[in-house]
């Protein structure tokens, strides 16, 4: 009985974070800067699609906190992701790079 109103997969991880995120916009270009300090370009993944843009990942633990007391952890880790819907019109992803602790993404409108 229980199968017809529960999945029995393995339950998937849920992100638990959302980056900041600030959008330019210049002509037919559009660029957005996500704050994603301690996250490697590796475990970062970029999706562009017709609703939108989404971006996630993980950002893990320092290897020191497994031999370490927690006093205080007010910085996010664990999976993030952050979907935004961009301005009208149709883009590509032109350039991606990681700069400063920052994912720089430069779409372009076609």
């Amino acid at each position: 009985m229980q199968r017809r109103f529960f999945t029995l997969d393995a339950p998937q991880p849920v992100p638990c974070w959302e980056p900041a995120v600030d959008v330019y916009q210049s002509g037919d270009e559009l660029r957005l800067l996500i704050a994603l300090p301690g996250v490697s370009p590796q475990q970062i993944d970029v999706a562009l699609d017709d609703d939108g843009l989404l971006v996630r990942g993980e950002r893990p633990m320092p290897a020191l906190v497994n031999r370490a007391a927690i006093h205080r952890l007010e910085i996010p880790y664990g999976r993030f992701e952050r979907r935004l819907t961009l301005p009208p019109g149709r883009y590509r992803l032109h350039e991606q790079f990681v700069e400063d602790g920052c994912l720089m993404l430069v779409l372009r409108r076609f």
